[in-house]
């Protein structure tokens, strides 16, 4: 990661997951696999460890539940095939449309950062296949817990505004309490959490909801003229 050197009038905080890319689809996609290669019960106790870990480390970590899902036998080379899928997988394939599109305009407009959870080498290679990294200039910051760790984004990302786009109604809620004015939520309605979400008590934290991550930069663009 580069070090910020200079002051944006608007850094555009970026979440990954189910923002940028569909992560649904990469896990139906290793769902099937799993299936495939080892049966449905070693696919579910594969799904059993994550669950398991994600509860433990508050973040997921598909690497590390395979290395604990190979404790119990391994000798199978679909455990090594199974390395190499997740390693080579295709996440370039699973963008969002306009995504890669949308970072360049809000690069014009101002800085963008992603912003995200996850472990220490999946999510960073995820982010570097997809093209992401690239596409803000190497501009990555990775949490375990993201909302908890605002004051390191503020530090490093000086700004007079910052606007965050996370399809996780709550994370966007939290952040909101903690930043107040200084940060506006756009709340992008894709994938499972953005749709399961009871939104009954956070609509007051949601600034904008938009549909798609296509729809970005439209309004980004307006909240930098209207601050203009």
């Amino acid at each position: 990661m580069n070090q910020a050197k200079t002051n944006a009038s608007h850094v555009f905080l970026l979440d990954v997951d189910n923002t940028l890319l569909d992560n649904d689809r990469f896990g139906a996609d290793l769902r099937a696999h799993l299936t495939r290669e080892f049966g449905q019960a070693e696919c579910d106790r594969y799904w059993a460890i994550y669950e398991q870990l994600r509860d433990s480390l508050g973040y997921v970590d598909y690497l590390g539940a395979l290395q604990h899902f190979r404790l119990e036998n391994d000798t199978r080379p679909g455990i090594y095939n199974l390395a190499y899928w997740l390693l080579d997988y295709p996440f370039e394939h699973q963008l969002y449309p306009k995504a890669l599109e949308s970072i360049d305009e809000l690069n014009k407009l101002g800085r963008a950062v992603i912003l995200s959870d996850g472990d220490v080498v999946f999510q960073p290679h995820k982010i570097e296949r997809a093209g992401i990294r690239a596409a803000v200039r190497g501009e990555v910051l990775i949490f375990v817990h993201k909302e908890l760790a605002l004051d390191a984004m503020l530090e490093r990302y000086p700004a007079s505004h910052y606007v965050m786009t996370d399809d996780k109604p709550n994370l966007l809620a939290k952040m909101k309490r903690k930043l107040g004015d200084r940060l506006t939520t756009v709340f992008v309605r894709q994938g499972h959490y953005a749709t399961h979400t009871d939104l009954t008590d956070l609509q007051a934290d949601l600034d904008y909801t938009i549909e798609t991550i296509a729809e970005l930069p439209t309004l980004a663009a307006e909240l930098v003229q209207a601050a203009a």
